[in-house]
């Protein structure tokens, strides 16, 4: 089954600003040395999907070195490979940019009809799962489904009122979808994740774009749903989408910490990919202390860490505490600082002595190159 992989990466991510200031949500930060991205690109690869287009609009600098050729991926190839699509100013158009995903799909066309692929997989670029797509696709084919939909039932540790909710019949037929109800009747949310033939969707691109539906799944697909077969498939696994807010966020990162979690995310066959870095492991010194933490290559510890997450080359210095915190990459905390429940971006500098004090249920949040 020949398949092309498409990933929706161009989000503002404005839930989660400051952490978006200069990066798409895509580019996220996550796990000490990975970005939100790399878990939907590693799931395609791992499916054997070896044609992936990453569709970029905002502030694509950072995604776009994360990626690179995508090598990391296995995806340097000269056979399909990873295309990195941005928006661009054509002679008969007025704009530049994507107005919504569907026109985001629609503008870059010519990956679908070009290619060799029957199928296309649609995922976000911002989502945290560890899944292979393959038995999903078997039941697409066999269930004779024009559109999958992946779903799961989400317990209270998520707002139901934030995500599409789904209604199916016994046969797994979609008959209901309410997009961020108020009330949801059932716990049962779309993923985000669409598998279908791509002559399929680019019929319904052609005939909706140009009439000025843009969103991939409220003008496209719903306004399907009873003409076509839409199935949902059920996924059980670990499953966040970190663009949701800062606390959500800060919750997806420190679950990290449980080694069920762990285990589901990075000790399964389905490898998690990232782009590498020669550094050197990390190092606690004689006054460290590290515990239940995750410590990145290229760190060095003097202070205390607890329940905490250290991007790569983070340094803290004796008299330091670090506590239900995730400090990014390139960032020092100086003697006797605290950091207490608190995500602070890249390149940036706790002065000496320093309290920085947020909570768990508020955690606070400082943008990239902040001096505290």
């Amino acid at each position: 089954m020949r398949v092309l992989g498409i990933i929706l990466a161009g989000g503002m991510g404005g839930s989660i600003w400051p952490l978006t200031s200069k990066r798409a949500s895509a580019a996220v930060p996550v796990f000490g040395k990975y970005r939100a991205v790399d878990f939907t690109l590693s799931n395609m690869v791992n499916s054997g999907i070896t044609k992936v287009g990453i569709l970029t609009q905002y502030n694509p600098r950072s995604l776009m070195d994360h990626l690179g050729s995508g090598k990391d991926w296995d995806l340097d190839r000269r056979r399909g490979g990873l295309f990195v699509l941005q928006p661009y100013l054509s002679s008969g158009s007025d704009k530049m940019g994507y107005r919504g995903t569907a026109d985001a799909i629609f503008q870059n066309m010519t990956l679908l009809r070009r290619g060799d692929e029957d199928y296309v997989l649609i995922g976000s670029g911002d989502h945290i799962y560890n899944m292979n797509y393959s038995e999903m696709m078997k039941q697409h084919l066999a269930s004779g489904a024009d559109v999958t939909f992946v779903v799961k039932e989400l317990d209270n540790s998520y707002n139901l009122s934030d995500y599409g909710i789904v209604e199916i019949n016994e046969d797994g037929r979609i008959v209901g979808f309410e997009e961020k109800p108020k009330d949801p009747q059932t716990d049962l949310a779309s993923l985000g994740i669409y598998f279908m033939n791509k002559h399929l969707l680019m019929d319904l691109l052609y005939a909706t774009v140009p009439h000025g539906g843009y969103d991939l799944l409220l003008d496209v697909l719903l306004p399907n749903i009873r003409r076509f077969f839409f199935r949902a498939y059920r996924f059980g696994g670990y499953w966040r989408n970190v663009k949701k807010g800062i606390l959500e966020y800060y919750r997806t990162n420190m679950s990290v910490l449980d080694s069920r979690v762990r285990r589901e995310l990075f000790r399964s066959k389905n490898k998690i990919y990232t782009k590498l870095k020669d550094l050197p492991p990390p190092k606690v010194g004689a006054t460290g202390s590290v515990q239940n933490s995750i410590v990145a290559d290229g760190c060095i510890v003097n202070g205390i860490v607890r329940n905490s997450i250290l991007f790569r080359s983070v340094t803290v210095r004796a008299g330091a505490v670090i506590e239900d915190s995730i400090i990014f990459e390139g960032s020092s905390v100086e003697e006797g600082a605290h950091v207490i429940c608190s995500i602070v971006d890249k390149d940036s500098v706790v002065r000496a002595s320093k309290i920085v004090r947020g909570s768990r249920e508020h955690p606070l949040a400082f943008e990239k190159s902040s001096v505290l």
